[in-house]
């Protein structure tokens, strides 16, 4: 039998013949259920896209017409946003793998009446665990033996408070989810020592079972993805309108079938705008890109632009909204007693060595204050009181001035009962206790005795003089408010979901700004609500306490049927299923538990709040670039539609040849594709509600805008070649000033469509990213080149244009687009009077 310092038992534990038995029929400790992603999955994750599918679709249409040159640059592009989707999520995966914090690698066992130490996997059911100070329990157990033990549950419960064990619970005790008389997976020792027998491993914890309810979370599509199949769906009623149209005009006029066939296929695929796919998968990656250099590793590609969509941030208070360490905010020093004193009996009243974050909190505040906290512990030790979770107090007799004093600190109900207090000083500290904790401070008390004869067994055999109470909690981080401010001005509801009492959690909310914080629901409540009391009760809720994995997954469940757009922060095991649940998972990165940031979307590096809200701002400004780059593809593709339709109708020369409209699609995929995708946000972006689940990609107002400017710049394009070619210019020539009209208004139509505010000439000149001042010099490089460079003039069947015809088609470019300022001029200045 082995006998442990300490303890009193002798323990023999299992043998190596049952533990064999036992692994055989419980098996191996693994705590999380692992994802193995092969290299195949992950390609063919990314091939699931539908807008992949289309890129797809419309090469492999290209092959079957005989373009072999488009089919293949579509081939491009697909082999081009699939290699960044690839890349990104292969370095979020490596990244995760070395921020995971794993449990415990080694443990201590009772084995065959021997203490020893395995690998935290090989523990089986049955096995008694000796847990130590700073250890990190593998496994769930029942305390067999323990001293003073004292385990910080906060990643499994979200309570930030050490959980002080007992062997033996009362039985109203034993009716609460978490025992004090067991240990978890995934928690951490703060305090004391222990035997522990393990009663569950692996999947079977609670650490695993919460790992199991992550898993078994059915996907959902993001806003964009349901869009998306949407405008799909749209783009084939279209393209199978157009086709049987063209057919029929074809087939009527030249009664053959297969060229019916061909004029169809050809025409629907010249007009349906095939950049769409192309603009969204690559909008994303780049987003994806962006955001990871600013912290946030996006683990899913589409929920970039969810982000901007959320009207529902849930938040877990440890770790997320606050430091998840406690410090020292609130002091109250007794009679005539000085801070300076309370700080010192308080340090001295704690361990040299601290593993208690609010003894460690002490002691930093006593340094910020001046105290050398190192020559007070040069001090002699004579006599400890430890700390007993029964008691809920602790003391240490120090040698000072040649004599013993008893410094002594704990809850005020322990120490107020050994100070020498009349009834109206008794009143008068209780009364400072009560509003020190109805602002969410853990309250302690402070006392010493330095007039001792003797040294009591027990401390509850002395008595001491209070030297007054200290207020600690775990504290808001710096930047909350302000990003709390900012999420309450973008129409987002901030809602706290913890572990914590109520108070505590309606200190920090008021603290930091969150609406409706006077009403709680608490863990209880929930219990005994139905689903459908539930998502009423969400509606004016926004504080829920003391609440477990389970509840917070209904809660978010609840506010999703409602129709909001959840995302879901958090940092524990405890908040795994819920990052699951919601459309959108946030997990922090340094203090995140690894099955947090499995089930997470998105991983903060920094585990910054305020980096959430930039995420939200580039949520939205993508989204809203997405928007402008659909507008500008509908309307720079009508009149290269219209002129490709109208032109052999009316019996004219072809204003557009096949090579005019693949320099026009080199035009627009890169407008689009770079220039949209690096447009700053709107100014006021953060100051607008969330869109509605229901706004489509391609609204109506978008529409009519795109279809008017489109008609527009293809009515200035004609018209501008019929002038020509009636009043005795060459064709060559009228072609070149209809394609310059075109080209520069392509250009134009960039900065009018880059802000619906702001005028062109502000964007133009705001405009401070080089990338999109290359694009535009390179397009009208490229105009001027096949205007003027004589070789090419063969090629493309143009000619040169002289300076003053040059500067008329830049006229006519500008009138048919800048009218679109007038339109926006309007806009701004009824929306101003309706704010006044």
């Amino acid at each position: 039998m082995a006998k442990i310092n300490g303890f009193k038992g002798d323990y023999t534990g299992l043998s190596d013949e049952e533990v064999a038995k036992l692994q055989l029929k419980y098996g191996k400790n693994d705590l999380v259920p692992q994802k193995r992603n092969t290299l195949l999955s992950r390609i063919l994750t990314i091939f699931k896209e539908p807008m992949i599918l289309l890129l797809f679709g419309t090469a492999l249409i290209y092959f079957l017409l005989g373009e072999y040159r488009d089919g293949i640059i579509m081939l491009i592009f697909v082999m081009f946003v699939t290699s960044i989707s690839f890349f990104q999520e292969w370095k979020t995966d490596r990244t995760l793998n070395l921020l995971k914090n794993l449990t415990s690698p080694k443990v201590k066992v009772i084995r065959n009446g021997h203490l020893v130490t395995i690998d935290s996997r090989e523990l089986t059911v049955g096995d008694l665990m000796l847990l130590e100070e700073g250890d990190k329990v593998p496994a769930d157990g029942q305390i067999i033996e323990m001293h003073d033990l004292g385990i910080d549950e906060s990643a499994l419960t979200g309570e930030s408070e050490i959980c002080w064990k007992k062997v033996e619970i009362t039985p109203e005790e034993n009716n609460e989810y978490w025992k004090k008389n067991c240990c978890y997976a995934g928690t951490t020792v703060i305090s004391g020592t222990a035997i522990v027998k393990v009663t569950a491993i692996g999947l079977n914890t609670e650490y695993g079972k919460i790992g199991v309810d992550v898993n078994s979370a059915p996907e959902y599509l993001t806003p964009l993805e349901k869009q998306t199949r949407k405008l799909i769906i749209i783009s084939l009623y279209i393209s199978i309108c157009l086709f049987v149209v063209v057919f029929l005009v074809t087939f009527i006029h030249q009664k053959n079938l297969i060229d019916g066939i061909l004029s169809g296929i050809t025409i629907t695929m010249a007009i349906i705008p095939e950049e769409f796919p192309v603009v969204l998968t690559v909008f994303l990656a780049m987003g994806a890109w962006r955001l990871a250099k600013r912290n946030a590793l996006i683990r899913r590609i589409p929920a970039i632009e969810t982000l901007g969509a959320i009207s529902v941030l849930c938040v877990d208070k440890t770790g997320t909204l606050t430091k998840n360490q406690m410090e020292v905010r609130h002091t109250y020093v007794f009679n005539d007693h000085s801070e300076r004193e309370l700080i010192n009996y308080a340090v001295l009243a704690c361990e040299e060595e601290s593993y208690d974050p609010m003894e460690k909190a002490i002691k930093e505040y006593g340094e910020k204050n001046g105290l050398d906290v190192k020559s007070i512990y040069s001090k002699k030790l004579i006599h400890e009181y430890p700390f007993s979770s029964d008691l809920k107090m602790m003391g240490h007799v120090w040698e000072i001035d040649g004599k013993p004093v008893l410094t002594a600190k704990g809850s005020p109900e322990s120490i107020l009962p050994l100070c020498h207090l009349d009834d109206k000083e008794l009143n008068d500290v209780k009364d400072r206790q009560f509003k020190m904790a109805s602002n969410g401070y853990r309250v302690i008390a402070v006392a010493k005795n330095d007039n001792m004869s003797i040294i009591p067994k027990n401390i509850t055999e002395t008595k001491m003089d209070l030297i007054g109470l200290i207020g600690l909690a775990d504290p808001p981080k710096e930047a909350v408010p302000d990003a709390i401010d900012i999420c309450n001005e973008a129409g987002i509801r901030i809602v706290l979901i913890t572990g914590d009492n109520g108070i505590t959690a309606q200190a920090i909310a008021e603290e930091i700004g969150i609406k409706n914080y006077n009403n709680v629901i608490t863990g209880q409540e929930l219990d005994k609500i139905s689903e459908e009391d539930l998502r009423n009760r969400v509606k004016k809720t926004n504080i829920f306490a003391r609440v477990t994995p389970r509840h917070k997954m209904r809660i978010v469940k609840a506010f999703k049927e409602n129709g909001e757009v959840v995302a879901m922060t958090g940092d524990g095991v405890n908040d795994a299923p819920a990052l699951k649940y919601a459309d959108i998972g946030i997990a922090m990165g340094k203090r995140g538990t690894g099955v947090a940031k499995d089930a997470a979307d998105m991983v903060l590096l920094d585990d910054n709040f305020t980096t959430i809200v930039d995420t939200i701002r580039d949520g939205r400004r993508i989204y809203d670039n997405i928007k402008k780059a659909f507008g500008y593809i509908i309307a720079i593709h009508i009149p290269i539609a219209l002129t490709a339709i109208l032109t052999p109708l009316l019996h004219l020369p072809l204003l557009l040849l096949p090579v005019h409209v693949v320099l026009l699609e080199l035009i627009i995929d890169p407008t689009c594709s770079i220039v949209f995708e690096r447009e700053p946000a709107e100014d006021k972006i953060m100051k607008r509600n969330p869109r509605p689940q229901s706004d489509p990609l391609i609204s109506v107002n978008l529409g009519v805008k795109s279809i008017l400017q489109g008609v527009a710049i293809f009515t200035a394009t004609f018209v501008s070649y019929l002038y020509m070619i009636n009043n005795g210019f060459p064709q060559n020539m009228g072609r070149s000033f209809s394609l310059t009209v075109i080209v520069l208004a392509n250009l134009l139509l960039v900065y009018i469509n880059g802000s619906e505010t702001d005028n062109m000439f502000k964007v133009m000149f705001k405009q401070k990213d080089k990338a999109v001042w290359y694009v535009n010099i390179g397009v009208f490089l490229g105009l001027l080149a096949i205007l003027y460079i004589p070789s090419l003039n063969d090629i493309v069947k143009t000619a040169p244009l002289n300076l003053f015809n040059f500067l008329k088609a830049a006229i006519i470019a500008f009138l048919s687009t800048a009218w679109w300022e007038l339109v926006k001029l309007y806009n701004k200045n009824k929306l101003s009077l309706k704010q006044i």
